[in-house]
């Protein structure tokens, strides 16, 4: 296992942007299949206690991911994604937003555009780096997404998902 993994969080306010590279000790194809299949996302897409539930998902350009993150109490946050690009194992991006349970989407929203690229590691192994731009329509919007925690549940998640791939890799 590779310790010496990337993973840079930097909030541009004045860009109302957020930017984030994240290193992961995995293939490139098992990186994308984490990021664009629902049943992976389900296992690491929420910040503990949080669970993710996709409740319809259609990864192709003008398609959709309905999704919620559900307490331990059982209060379900939904949020819409819709796919506007899509490059497959290098670059998807989609435009984001919380919703209603009927999928009314609670803007605005925020763009968000993910490259994929994969290069040996120091150990030889292939290690998969993930750039993500995050543009918020409003500046008001990020800020408000920041103060509840976006910044440490980001990290959860990534954290998540280091531990899905590793498990999933050992198979």
């Amino acid at each position: 296992m590779n310790n010496n993994l990337l993973f840079d969080f930097t909030v541009d306010k004045a860009a109302k942007t957020v930017f984030i590279t994240r290193e992961f000790d995995a293939d490139l194809d098992l990186v994308w299949d984490a990021f664009t299949k629902a049943e992976f996302l389900d296992q690491w897409n929420a910040p503990a206690p949080f669970t993710a539930k996709t409740k319809a998902m259609d990864f192709r350009v003008g398609g959709r991911r309905f999704y919620a993150m559900i307490s331990p109490e059982g209060n379900e946050r939904w949020a819409i994604q819709r796919y506007t690009s899509i490059s497959p194992k290098t670059n998807f991006k989609m435009f984001n937003a919380f919703a209603d349970k009927d999928e009314n989407p609670e803007l605005p929203g925020s763009e968000w555009d993910y490259t994929f690229s994969e290069q040996n590691g120091p150990d030889g192994y292939p290690v998969t780096k993930v750039n993500i731009t995050i543009y918020n329509e409003s500046l008001a919007r990020m800020e408000k997404m920041i103060e509840m925690g976006f910044t440490e549940g980001f990290k959860m998640i990534m954290t998540n998902l280091e531990n899905l791939l590793a498990s999933l890799s050992q198979k």
